[in-house]
């Protein structure tokens, strides 16, 4: 299939999977001739883009043509249009258009539903936080494109301290991979937790601290993330995540749902074998706790995205969150 259309926020993933396309179609001596890449800010890019895709490959290879950032999946004007329906079903064999965006398709436009009858496409997300199960499968996921052989253990301690970061993921297996040298025995948590920085602090780790209420721990935490260049917004966010996570658990098993399955249904969690541990980690909250948390982590986020001071503003939040978990149970 000639033609691609990759989109998501997580950059590097989209990048390193632009970098293996671009590998497998173009030969390294005519690379110089056949890789064209057209950013927005030229004048009538995707028009240009397609142009350039119906041109025969010169040399050995094939040609690849990068439509970067492309907006041809949330607005296509009627000109664009006519041209894709001309194009697209044409394009040599030879020749291979991709598409990038950060941004959704948009199903509703005629470009989208055109370019889905041509096209392969591919999300690029990034992870949210707080879904442990996902963090996991994909640090198994990028160990073996790097060969880097991990125990279970190892695994979880590096998806908890890297979290959805997965430039930073990779550079931490690169340099997992240049320790463990010719070894095939697998890199265990005393080799994670001696190479792999920001093991001892992540924003789950501030989540569990703000539900037991251990206010002197969870200003350690903000203050060590904040240090280590965490965005306030991506704490809020995974704090927003666990914490919902946490009143869905509470909220069915009050309901009286024992049903551990149904549970992880209801909760968006992937292994229903979590939810003894979750059921266990809320015992001694209740529902209006966990309920009065959302609007003090709402009340934060807008304050964070209106420009308050990040640290401060995190700081005086969590104070309250703290001791709204350290009230006696209702």
């Amino acid at each position: 299939m000639p033609i691609y259309v990759y989109w998501g926020e997580d950059d590097f993933a989209l990048e390193k999977a632009v970098s293996a396309l671009r590998d497998r179609i173009l030969d390294p001596m005519w690379s110089s001739f056949n890789y064209v890449t057209i950013t927005p800010e030229q004048s009538d890019a995707e028009i240009e883009g397609l142009n350039e895709a119906m041109t025969p490959p010169f040399g050995a290879g094939g040609r690849l043509v990068w439509l970067v950032n492309s907006p041809i999946c949330q607005q296509c004007p009627e000109n664009l249009l006519a041209e894709l329906q001309r194009t697209l079903s044409v394009i040599p064999e030879t020749s291979v258009l991709l598409i990038t965006s950060r941004n959704k398709p948009d199903e509703r436009l005629k470009s989208t539903k055109l370019l889905k009858q041509f096209a392969q496409f591919q999300e690029f997300p990034v992870i949210p936080p707080w879904k442990t199960e996902l963090l996991i499968q994909a640090v198994n996921q990028a160990a073996q494109t790097t060969g880097v052989k991990l125990t279970a253990k190892s695994t979880e301690l590096l998806a908890s301290a890297v979290g959805n970061d997965t430039r930073l993921l990779y550079n931490e297996l690169e340099k997992i991979r240049l320790y463990a040298g010719d070894s095939n025995k697998p890199q265990d948590e005393n080799v994670i937790a001696q190479l792999v920085r920001n093991t001892t602090q992540n924003s789950l780790q501030l989540a569990a601290a703000i539900r037991t209420g251990d206010t002197n721990q969870a200003l350690i935490l903000v203050t060590d993330l904040i240090n280590a260049s965490e965005p306030g917004l991506r704490i809020v966010a995974t704090l927003i995540g666990q914490f919902r996570t946490w009143l869905w658990i509470k909220i069915m098993i009050e309901g009286g749902e024992k049903n551990q399955q149904e549970i992880a249904k209801m909760a968006e969690i992937g292994n229903p074998k979590r939810i003894y541990f979750l059921q266990q980690e809320v015992s001694t909250l209740s529902v209006k706790q966990l309920v009065g948390t959302l609007p003090l982590l709402l009340d934060l986020e807008v304050t964070l995205k209106q420009g308050g001071a990040e640290l401060a503003t995190l700081q005086t939040k969590i104070i309250e969150l703290c001791q709204l978990c350290q009230r006696t149970r209702q």
